[in-house]
């Protein structure tokens, strides 16, 4: 029981080192603009067609950090802001 109790608040701790570093690194990079001006449809929609990838649609989602591959559709789902916006912080999900 108490080994139950340990792996939860481990488990816990480790979500919360986490959340901490990801809102640290959206907090550094949200004041820098991107030098090339695109917005994150437009990086999305480059990097498909860098890679041959033309069958695929970019689209824009609700929500925040809704950013997902949909098989089905073939389509990317970006968040609205990640659509949207020409901000640094925006785009490293894109840019992995």
């Amino acid at each position: 029981m108490y080994i139950g109790f340990a792996l939860f608040g481990l488990i816990a701790l480790i979500g919360w080192i986490v959340q901490r570093k990801l809102k640290s690194k959206f907090k550094k990079y949200s004041q820098i603009s991107l030098q090339n001006g695109m917005s994150g449809k437009e990086i999305a929609e480059k990097m498909l067609y860098d890679h041959g990838i033309n069958d695929v649609q970019v689209i824009s989602t609700s929500g925040r950090l809704t950013d997902h591959y949909n098989p089905k559709d073939k389509t990317v789902n970006l968040s609205e802001a990640v659509y949207n916006e020409r901000m640094l912080q925006l785009q490293l999900p894109l840019m992995k």
